[in-house]
């Protein structure tokens, strides 16, 4: 019988792009197996700035730096001043024709259909600032929000990038895990092939060892058959 085969060692995988081994899966001292992706430096400057980003983002997603509050500050004063301009545009030529126009004709600002009128300018005219603070607050409230709804996006941006990579590393990692357990079903039915060849070989000994003897046997026959026939016809 032959001498028993060693069982084979683990197989590792691995996975090669451009002549580079991007992903390896391998046994450890401690018989524990473990997949590992190798990224090079382009990946590693990319992973480590979305990490450090994502981080970041998630930490001041509702946090207005000083800056950013005089940003606003600047946009709502240009916002309100415009209004304010507006606003006398429209109604301070109203006041001044009429004005004049009951200075022409009354010489004094006693007529009280003239003053119902003028009265009702400023009145409009208190109105129409009034809105302009109510859109004031509603113009800061739009400045936070569509500050926060693009910070949302660029988390979202991060998150998604990560995602795509981790998948990326980890389709790889299995690809090489696939090919380890290749190498390992191969080994193992290459080592159940050695187990059965000796057996083999001493089964066939043993049937041409059998063939031997009854080759012997069978001239020992013939010569006992002649000598009979001999001594019959004696």
């Amino acid at each position: 019988m032959g001498k028993k085969t060693k069982y084979p060692n683990y197989a590792t995988g691995s996975v090669e792009i451009n002549g580079q081994n991007v992903a390896t899966a391998k046994k450890n001292k401690n018989n524990t197996v473990s997949s590992s992706y190798s990224m090079n430096d382009t990946e590693q400057d990319i992973y480590s700035g979305i990490q450090t980003n994502l981080a970041t983002s998630l930490q001041d997603l509702f946090s207005i730096s000083d800056e950013k509050q005089d940003q606003w500050k600047e946009q709502l004063d240009s916002y309100r001043q415009s209004g304010i301009k507006d606003i006398e545009n429209i109604y301070t030529p109203m006041e001044t024709a009429l004005k004049n126009d009951i200075a022409s004709r009354f010489g004094n600002f006693d007529n009280s259909i003239f003053m119902d009128n003028l009265n009702n300018i400023t009145e409009n005219k208190s109105q129409a600032v009034a809105d302009l603070s109510e859109s004031l607050l509603q113009k800061q409230d739009e400045l936070y929000n569509t500050e926060l709804a693009n910070r949302m996006n660029y988390i979202s941006l991060l998150s998604g990038l990560n995602t795509a990579m981790n998948n990326n590393m980890l389709s790889y990692m299995q690809l090489a895990n696939a090919n380890s357990n290749s190498g390992n079903s191969y080994n193992a039915n290459a080592y159940q092939a050695s187990l059965y060849n000796p057996y083999a070989n001493t089964i066939n000994a043993i049937a041409n060892l059998g063939n031997t003897a009854l080759s012997f046997v069978n001239p020992m026959s013939s010569i006992i058959s002649n000598t009979a026939k001999t001594t019959t016809k004696t």
